[in-house]
């Protein structure tokens, strides 16, 4: 009888029953990975580390195929995918369009959720929307604060010629996230952000990705 009547004012102990963004999280947050890699430096002959975040798009027995960006995998080597912030697989560019800034990357030996992916059409000035992602890993490695991913929310600020702008920052490494909605539906992936004013990010809609991943993810 007490649960019950703390069930109907606190939740019965759920602080977070009936949050929808909560909930959006953990549905998203399975498909998110990290993908790092060597990218060519400013001098000739040398590798820096190169770091995105990309959403699983596809998966099966012949592996798992994820979306990201394609700035962030051009040139890359010696790329893997790290999967729940721990395990590593090794993974390859099998598909990318310039144009759209899109890169689809095949991890062999892992099978991951999929993303459930939504229409960005559906969305409106002022929705809610989150991201999560790997904002620069290796600045938190090295304060010793572990790897994990991010979770930022904002909102749809306006919609661009081919692209959401968002009021929220998209960090190097969260290139390649995936913006979702409070139902967790994949709506866009985060591309960049205006560098004289870091509260701005875009992120390419994902119906203008759909074609790409028609003619790329393993069906």
């Amino acid at each position: 009888m007490l649960c019950a009547i703390l069930l109907l004012t606190a939740g019965c102990g759920s602080g977070n029953a009936g949050d929808p963004f909560v909930d959006a999280v953990r549905k998203m947050r399975p498909s998110v990975v990290l993908i790092t890699m060597q990218v060519p430096g400013a001098r000739k002959g040398q590798w820096d580390d190169g770091y995105a975040t990309g959403v699983v798009v596809s998966s099966g027995s012949w592996g798992t195929d994820i979306l990201t960006v394609a700035h962030a995998v051009e040139g890359e080597r010696h790329l893997q995918v790290i999967i729940e912030n721990a395990r590593r697989v090794p993974g390859r560019v099998t598909a990318k369009n310039g144009s759209l800034d899109l890169a689809m990357v095949r991890a062999s030996g892992a099978r991951l959720l999929p993303a459930q992916v939504g229409d960005s059409a559906a969305l409106q000035a002022g929705q809610t929307v989150g991201i999560i992602g790997y904002p620069i890993p290796d600045a938190f490695e090295e304060e010793g604060l572990g790897l994990a991913a991010s979770i930022n929310s904002g909102r749809v600020s306006s919609f661009r010629k081919h692209a959401l702008e968002l009021n929220l920052p998209i960090v190097p490494g969260e290139s390649g996230a995936p913006v979702f909605t409070d139902d967790g539906a994949l709506v866009g992936i985060a591309e960049s952000r205006f560098d004289e004013e870091r509260s701005i990010g875009f992120a390419l809609p994902i119906n203008e990705a759909k074609d790409f991943l028609r003619s790329h993810a393993h069906p």
